[in-house]
């Protein structure tokens, strides 16, 4: 089974944001001590910024952060993308694209993952659709 998907810097750019880890961290199942990424799950329900939003100003700073990981060539994603071993300038340029998504979507700054989290479960309350809601049916009168 072969599977193609197009995409862009902007896409990259959304998914390795820290708090799109952070989102995957609250919905993505565990396998031992690993996450299992299930694209229906974290990445589909990940409250993105809407479709009309221009984030071609994203791309520039996507492509730091592989410029910033071709300077390691001998380095596994693992350890490039681990906090306490990512090199200073790909942790700079992680830490440029995630200011520049947060001032797309929200004033004030976001002091904890937790307080991120729930501000992404506000807005995923948002923009899902409601839950349908049965009519109770009205009972018989017995004669």
């Amino acid at each position: 089974m072969r599977i193609l998907t197009i995409a862009t810097l902007a896409n990259f750019a959304v998914l390795t944001l820290a708090m799109h880890m952070a989102w995957m961290r609250a919905w993505a199942g565990r396998m031992r001590s690993n996450y299992t990424y299930l694209v229906g799950v974290a990445y589909n329900t990940f409250p993105a910024p809407p479709l009309d939003t221009d984030l071609s100003g994203l791309e520039p700073l996507a492509q730091a952060i592989f410029d910033a990981r071709t300077v390691y060539p001998g380095e596994t994603l693992t350890d490039l993308d681990d906090p306490d071993l990512m090199p200073p300038d790909l942790r700079r340029a992680h830490q440029e694209l995630d200011r520049a998504v947060h001032r797309l979507g929200r004033r004030g700054r976001l002091a904890t993952e937790g307080e991120g989290v729930e501000h992404l479960f506000m807005l995923y309350e948002k923009m899902r659709p409601p839950l349908a809601t049965a009519t109770p049916r009205r009972r018989r009168r017995s004669r």
